[in-house]
Formats: C-alpha cells, structure tokens, sequence
C-alpha cells in the first residue's frame, strides 16, 4: 500500500526535472545537442516501465480517488484539444503536447488531425529549435546559461553528503562525473530523467511531438510560427536559485530504475488528457523537500505562469485571425493561470473538443 499523504504536502524536486520534459520544448532539442547522455544507437531501446497511477488505483484506491478529487478542482484540468472562437466566429485550436517522441505521443486523434488540416498557421513553442544554427548561436553567445563559466563546477554546488551518490547515479548512466562538471545541475537533472529507449530514439533523429507538428506544417504549405526564443527559455530555467537545480538533480538521481514507471506513467496521464492530474500525483510519490513547498511555487510562477501570459500574448493576434493551430506543452492549458482561462478571460468562446488519444 502507498502511503497517504495530504495532496502538495511536499513539493517533489525530482519533478523539476520531469515537468521540464513535459512542458518545455527546448529540452527536448537540448536532449540531441548533449549527446554525452545519449546511449549508443540501437536498432530498438524497449521501453519498460510501469504506469504508477494505475497501480495506486489498485493498491491504494482511496488515496487515488483523494488525487482524482484534487485533480477535479483544478479548473480545466481535463483534456487536451481546445477551441477557440474569435469575435467574429472564426476558430482557432489549443492542442497541449508533451515533449517526447514516444508513437503513442505522436499517434493524434481524428479530431486533433482535422483541427490541425483545417488550420492555415501553425503555432509551437519555439521554432529556434528547427534551426540548429540558433541554437548553436546562443549556447556561443549565452554559455552561462547552461554551462559554469567560472570557477565552479557541479561538484563544487552539491553538497559535500550529495557527491557520492550523483557520481555514482551518473556513473549508472554511463556518463562519468568529469566529463559534466561544467553543466548547470538543471540540463542534467532533466535529461538524465528522460528512459533509455527516449534518448535512443533522439539519437536516431526522431522528432518529438511538436517538431513533427511543425515540419508537417511546413510540408502541407501552412505558416508556422513560434511564441518564444530559445534565448528566453534558457533564461527563465537558470533564473531559479541554484539550490532548487541541485535538489532537482540529487532527487531524479535518487529515483534510479524507477524513472521509467514515472515517465510512463507521465505518458499515460497525458494520453488519457489528465493534466490536472500531474500535481497532485507526483507530489504524492516523488521524493520531496521536507514539507517546503517554496521549489513549487517558485517553479510554478517562472516557469508556468509567466511563460503562460507570455504566449497568451504572442498567441492573441493569431487567434484573433482565426485558423490558428498553437501546440504547447500541456501543463500550460490547465489552473487559474492557463492558457484556456487567459483566453476566456480575454473574451475568447474556448470549448474543449475532447482527448487527443
């Protein structure tokens, strides 16, 4: 049995480098750049783990139903294709994506296909990730961003009781302590959180789910266009207090053979649209800080909401247009915050159109 614990009673560090996965499209490009992590290419990686909600469900079904209860308060924390009216009854679509390139990810609904065809511009986080030109030009113009660029190292910001087991969980990974010591801790927490069989695919070129929206996009002749810089996403993970990065890398680490069963149940909760689900339930499992939730909330307001009413004001003159289709990351829709509340609000008819899978 899983022990109960309060919904957000402690805020889980690992997920840090999980919802950076989830949510933020960059990583999925900076994953190929830091080939250091990727195993050697093979002709199939299988992924093997274990949808952990699904086992609390049967283990445990009174915490689950607590979590689903949690998860139902959150408003429009369910599904994950939306659309929206413009004044003058012109729609556009809200598509919330994850990251990855898992098939079943990939795999888009009848009704996500005919929203995306009947679209004219096609809307991602960032198309710098397209152009590796730009995405070398800013880890050229922007190394501090993602690499020490003076005289510290990763081993340097570990605590001295945290060394030994971020050499040794690295070392699992095949990747020695030395060959990362001038990464900031938060590219490797987030990559060494994503399975083997992801960063095999990623070493076979394979496309995460957005860029392969986009590069339909650019094969069917729509425009596309994109809603920030990587510049300005790189800015925003290494704006938080290192502190949080470090905690971040030392509890993904500690997860060990387990990041599978997260990441595959991360999969599942997208596949069925849980979005307000994602909270609740990792906070539940995922190793913790001790009952201090100032990680979440700084991690929440940076990397969530801010960037939210940044792409909702980038989004709005293609909504207004009308034939939009914009793909974000899914923990963007949902909450007081998201996106589908910020277009609401902002007098747009937004109505969800069912699950993408």
């Amino acid at each position: 049995m899983m022990q109960e614990t309060e919904p957000h009673s402690r805020f889980p560090t690992a997920f840090v480098g999980l919802l950076a996965i989830a949510n933020w499209l960059l990583i999925a490009a900076l994953a190929a750049a830091f080939v250091v992590f990727a195993r050697p290419a093979a002709a199939e990686v299988v992924c093997s783990g274990e949808n952990m909600f699904a086992a609390m469900e049967r283990d445990d079904p009174a915490l689950a139903a607590s979590l689903r209860a949690e998860a139902a308060s959150t408003p429009n924390g369910k599904g994950l294709l939306w659309r929206i009216e413009n004044a003058e009854g012109k729609p556009s679509w809200l598509f919330g994506t994850m990251h990855m390139t898992d098939p079943r990810v990939l795999a888009l609904t009848q009704e996500a296909q005919e929203a995306f065809d009947a679209s004219n511009t096609v809307v991602i986080e960032t198309t710098d990730i397209l152009d590796q030109s730009k995405m070398t030009a800013v880890m050229a113009n922007r190394p501090e961003l993602m690499m020490f660029t003076g005289p510290e190292t990763l081993s340097s910001v570990i605590p001295e009781e945290d060394r030994a087991l971020v050499a040794e969980g690295l070392s699992e990974r095949g990747v020695p302590l030395a060959a990362v010591e001038k990464m900031k801790p938060w590219i490797i927490a987030a990559l060494v959180a994503l399975p083997a069989c992801e960063l095999n695919r990623k070493a076979q070129q394979a496309l995460v789910l957005d860029a392969k929206l986009a590069a339909d996009a650019q094969a069917s002749g729509k425009a596309l266009e994109g809603l920030e810089t990587a510049e300005s996403q790189l800015e925003a993970m290494a704006s938080l207090p290192m502190e949080l990065h470090v905690e971040g890398l030392v509890e993904t680490l500690k997860l060990g053979d387990r990041i599978d069963d997260v990441m595959e149940t991360m999969i599942q909760l997208y596949l069925a649209g849980e979005t307000g689900l994602f909270w609740p339930f990792f906070g539940a499992v995922l190793p913790g800080s001790d009952g201090e939730e100032g990680g979440y909330a700084e991690f929440q307001e940076v990397m969530v909401s801010t960037r939210n009413r940044g792409m909702y004001e980038g989004a709005l003159p293609l909504i207004e247009a009308g034939g939009a289709f914009v793909a974000v990351g899914a923990l963007h829709l949902p909450g007081e915050d998201g996106l589908i509340s910020l277009f609401r609000e902002g007098g747009f008819k937004v109505e969800p159109m069912g699950l993408q899978n």
